[in-house]
């Protein structure tokens, strides 16, 4: 294989192994969430399910990056690969006669377990792309952006699919038939996998996963509240109140409303990536400096704000819920997504702009600890906000976050002129 074409095969391999793996995460969410409100769980019993998933998310990307520079990053991506399939093997194995709290923590127990799963299989294929991709013509923007925006139009399908899934064949069978299909995935990627990417250095020390350029530090603040305003009304809020206001109680109408909101959180996150993926172009990036870009992610996440604010405002006049409020939250959101996949796309360039091959797994790392520090606080605050304020409380809770992130980005430029 030339020079040039063992970087193109590797990113293929991590690529594919990262496209199975969010796939199985999107359908997993997706089967907890609906399996576990159809048994009578609350929004902040379902948010519970998820907070021990985001904690090891934390937690893993601040071990992460020390784990892929000590380890290698192949190393870290097999091992997220498998930590996966074991969780799906441990949650089939849930009891229906545990009481409820039995079974609330041992979904948490195992969600945490996916959690660093995933978040091992993200730094090391987000890493992999700033050693495999070329330095030359904008390559490293457009590289990332199609690894980052097809992983989550599949973790999309992954959303469809576990909804199906849950009506067609029920929780148990859907949860072995992902954990098999990993397991083949995971055996073909060893088998076939590329040399290319870095085995691991013994003298690295833990200490170095912390950041001290301060343009990481700000931009990974900016980052925590970015995806604390989207988690904050996509994990529990916009499922549970589409459920109260679609379903009517039977059993054939539950599986209709388990495909149409598994459809809507599937179409959602597939156009988010489809618009991730295709932010060069449509930012017209090539070409542009780093100023540039910062000042474009500081004023998409300013437009960003105003969108959930004006939901509230709609939800909270119109009453009583009707067809026409449904539609407007849906385009609303989708609008929102739109918004976001582009400023979550200059994001994951800047992290990897602002940091070097020698620090890429720690910074990245650093970085994604921030991402998933943002996704358990929405993940949290998603569960309360409903619970006491509904989705006008989840959507005004979002444009607070919204408008917290853009002060962060503000300093990404402070910093740059050097104040």
């Amino acid at each position: 294989m030339s020079a040039r074409a063992r970087p193109l095969a590797a990113y293929g391999a991590v690529t594919a192994s990262y496209w199975a793996f969010m796939l199985t995460d999107g359908a997993l969410r997706m089967l907890v969430l609906l399996h576990f409100h159809t048994l009578g769980f609350s929004p902040v019993q379902l948010a519970y399910l998820f907070v021990l998933y985001e904690v090891a998310g934390v937690v893993t990307n601040l071990c992460a990056g020390w784990i892929a520079a000590r380890f290698g990053l192949t190393s870290t991506l097999y091992a997220g690969l498998s930590l996966q399939i074991i969780a799906l093997l441990a949650l089939a194995g849930l009891d229906p006669e545990w009481s409820l709290w039995a079974s609330v923590t041992f979904v948490m127990a195992v969600q945490g377990l996916s959690g660093v799963a995933k978040d091992l299989s993200k730094m090391a294929s987000k890493s992999a792309v700033k050693l495999l991709a070329p330095t030359e013509g904008g390559d490293l923007f457009r590289w990332v952006a199609v690894l980052t925006g097809s992983k989550n139009a599949v973790k999309g399908i992954g959303f469809f699919l576990g909804a199906v899934m849950l009506g067609a064949v029920g929780f148990i069978p859907a949860i072995l038939g992902m954990a098999t299909i990993l397991g083949i995935v995971l055996a073909a990627v060893m088998i076939f996998m590329p040399s290319g990417l870095p085995r691991g250095l013994k003298g690295v020390k833990f200490r170095e996963v912390w950041s001290t350029n301060a343009r990481i530090n700000w931009l990974s603040v900016a980052r925590l509240f970015l995806f604390g305003a989207r988690d904050v009304w996509f994990v529990v809020g916009i499922p549970v109140y589409f459920y109260a206001v679609l379903s009517d109680g039977s059993e054939a109408g539950n599986r209709a409303v388990f495909f149409a909101i598994g459809s809507f959180m599937a179409v959602w996150i597939i156009l988010y990536g489809i618009v991730q993926a295709s932010a060069p172009v449509l930012l017209r990036a090539k070409g542009r400096d780093e100023a540039a870009m910062i000042a474009m992610a500081r004023g998409l996440v300013a437009l960003l704000s105003l969108i959930p604010l004006g939901l509230a405002v709609v939800v909270a006049s119109s009453g009583a819920p009707s067809e026409a409020l449904t539609w407007t939250l849906v385009a609303g959101l989708l609008v929102f997504g739109f918004v976001f996949a582009l400023n979550s796309a200059l994001h994951s360039y800047l992290i990897l702009a602002f940091t070097g091959p020698e620090r890429v797994t720690m910074d990245v790392g650093f970085y994604y600890m921030a991402n998933a520090g943002g996704r358990l606080v929405g993940t949290v605050l998603s569960g309360a906000s409903y619970q006491f304020g509904g989705l006008a409380g989840c959507l005004t809770t979002a444009a607070v976050f919204c408008g917290l992130s853009w002060l962060a980005a503000r300093r990404l430029q402070a910093v740059r002129l050097g104040d």
